[in-house]
C-alpha cells in the first residue's frame, strides 16, 4: 500500500489568550493558515479529495468550521469539508481520518488540520435568563410586557464561562488541572519537578525560535497593528526557577502543587497540514516532509486523563511493531508539567508494562529528545490545533537532524490519549 505522505505544513504563531489574536476568529485563523499553505506550495486546491479540520469551542457563527474555513480561502465549493472534535487531540484525529480514509481507497489527497480561539469562546447566559427573554419575547399586550420586565433580577445576569465549562469533566467533576494533581499525588511528582520541567520548556522554545520560524507564517493580526506578528508570544525570555517558585498553586489551593506556571497556556492559533498518498506526491511533484505511519488512541479513566500517552504510545508501537527505543524523537504535548513526568515515569516502569500487556513497547524516554523545542507550557495550547502542530513540529525536526523515526503524543480531556509514528 502507498506511503501516507505529510507534504507540508504552516501554522499561525500560538499567541495567548487575549493578546495580538483577540479579534480573530477560530475560522480566520483558520483561513489565514489554510491560504498561505496554498499560496507557499503553489498548491491547485482542486487536487483536493477534502478538507477536515480539527475544533473544540466551534463558533456559533461558522457551523461546520472546517466547510467555513474552506470556502473563505478560496477552495472550491465541490470540494467537500467536516468538522472533528476529540478535544485536546482534535488536530491529530483531522490527519488520522485523511490516513483511514486513504486507507479505504476513499481518496487520495486531503487538507487538516486544527485551529482554535480560545479567547473568543463565550460567556453563556443561565438558563433562567434564557428563559425570561424567551418569555418577553412571548408577551403579546404591553401589561404583560411590563409585568414581565418586573420578574427581572440581576443574579440572572451571573454568565457562565464557555472556556470554564470546556475545561470541566462532566463525567468526574473535577477541571483539567485537578486531574493533573490527581497523577502529582499518585506517582509523586513534586512541585520543584514541575517548576524544572516548566522553566526547561521555556529555555527550549527560546534556544529554538529560529527552528519553530520554518513552521510559522506571520500574521498581521488588524488595523491597529504596525506589523505582523512572527513569534509564539508565550515562551518567556528570562524565565527563572525563582518566578514560578513564587506562584501560588491554582487548582487546589491548600496542597497542590499545579500553578498557572506548570500548565499549558490558553492560547489561539491555527495549523493546516497537506497529506496524500506518496503516489500522488510524485504526480504533483511534491517532497513530502515524511509519512505518517500508523496512530493509536486509548481510553483511561476522565480523572486520570493526563496519563493517556502512556497508553496509546505502546498500542501505536505495538501496531508498527517498533520499540519505544527506535524513536529518535518525542513529543508529548505539555497539558501540564506533572502530567508529561507521569507519562514518563509510567512508560520507564516494568510493573505498568506487565499489568497493561505493554512489554516490549515502553522504555525510558531520554529528555534530550523529548519536546526538544518546548511545548505547551510555553508555547501554548489552542486545544483544536496542538495534535497538528506536534505533527508538523516533528516532521520539521526530524528533516533538519536527518531523523528516520519520530513519535507523537498527547493527553485528551475526557479521559484518552493519542499517540502517531512518522517516519522519513
Amino acid at each position: 500500500m502507498d506511503r501516507i505522505a505529510v507534504v507540508t505544513g504552516y501554522r499561525t504563531p500560538f499567541c495567548k489568550m487575549g493578546t495580538y489574536f483577540n479579534d480573530l476568529s477560530a475560522q480566520e485563523l483558520g483561513r489565514i493558515v489554510v491560504r498561505e499553505l496554498l499560496e507557499r506550495t503553489d498548491f491547485d486546491p482542486a487536487h483536493l479529495d477534502e478538507v477536515i479540520f480539527g475544533c473544540v469551542g466551534q463558533p456559533a457563527d461558522a457551523a461546520n468550521l472546517a466547510r467555513v474555513v474552506a470556502l473563505m480561502a478560496g477552495i472550491d465549493k465541490k470540494v467537500p469539508a467536516y468538522t472533528v472534535h476529540r478535544n485536546c487531540a482534535s488536530g491529530i484525529e483531522a490527519a488520522a481520518q485523511a490516513v483511514m480514509k486513504i486507507r479505504s481507497g476513499e481518496g487520495s489527497c486531503y487538507l487538516v488540520g486544527g485551529t482554535e480561539s480560545m479567547t473568543n469562546i463565550p460567556f453563556y447566559y443561565p438558563k433562567k435568563m434564557q428563559e425570561w427573554f424567551m418569555g418577553l419575547a412571548r408577551a403579546k399586550s404591553p401589561l404583560q410586557k411590563i409585568g414581565h420586565l418586573a420578574s427581572f433580577r440581576f443574579s440572572m445576569l451571573k454568565p457562565r464561562i464557555g472556556l470554564q465549562l470546556g475545561l470541566s469533566d462532566p463525567v468526574c467533576g473535577l477541571n483539567m488541572g485537578q486531574t493533573a494533581e490527581v497523577l502529582a499525588r499518585e506517582f509523586g511528582i513534586s512541585r520543584a519537578e514541575q517548576d524544572q520541567f516548566s522553566l526547561q520548556s521555556h529555555l527550549r522554545a527560546i534556544a529554538g525560535r529560529e527552528a519553530l520560524r520554518e513552521e510559522i507564517v506571520p500574521v498581521i493580526p488588524g488595523n491597529r497593528y504596525k506589523k505582523a506578528v512572527e513569534d509564539d508570544n508565550g515562551p518567556r525570555e528570562g524565565q527563572t526557577i525563582e518566578a514560578l517558585t513564587k506562584l501560588k498553586p491554582y487548582f487546589d489551593r491548600r496542597s497542590g502543587t499545579v500553578t498557572a506556571g506548570n500548565a499549558s497556556q490558553i492560547t489561539d492559533g491555527a495549523v493546516a497540514l497537506l497529506i496524500m498518498t506518496e503516489s500522488k506526491a510524485n504526480e504533483l511533484g511534491l517532497k513530502p516532509l515524511g509519512f505518517i505511519k500508523d496512530f493509536s488512541f486509548a481510553g483511561v479513566e476522565p480523572d486520570r486523563m493526563g496519563i493517556g500517552p502512556a497508553h496509546a504510545i505502546p498500542k501505536v508501537l505495538k501496531k508498527v511493531d517498533m520499540p519505544l527505543s527506535a524513536m529518535e524523537a518525542v513529543e508529548i504535548n505539555e497539558a501540564f508539567a506533572a502530567q508529561v513526568i507521569a507519562c514518563v515515569k509510567a512508560l520507564a516502569s516494568d510493573e505498568f508494562a506487565k499489568e497493561f500487556g505493554y512489554e516490549g513497547y515502553t522504555g525510558e524516554i531520554n529528555p534530550d529528545i523529548l519536546n526538544v523545542n518546548g511545548g505547551a507550557v510555553a508555547l501554548g495550547h489552542p486545544v483544536g490545533s496542538t495534535g497538528a502542530r506536534l505533527i508538523l513540529t516533528m516532521l520539521k525536526h526530524m528533516n533538519r537532524n536527518n531523523l528516520k523515526a519520530g513519535l507523537v503524543s498527547l493527553c485528551i480531556g475526557g479521559g484518552q490519549g493519542a499517540a502517531m509514528v512518522l517516519e522519513r
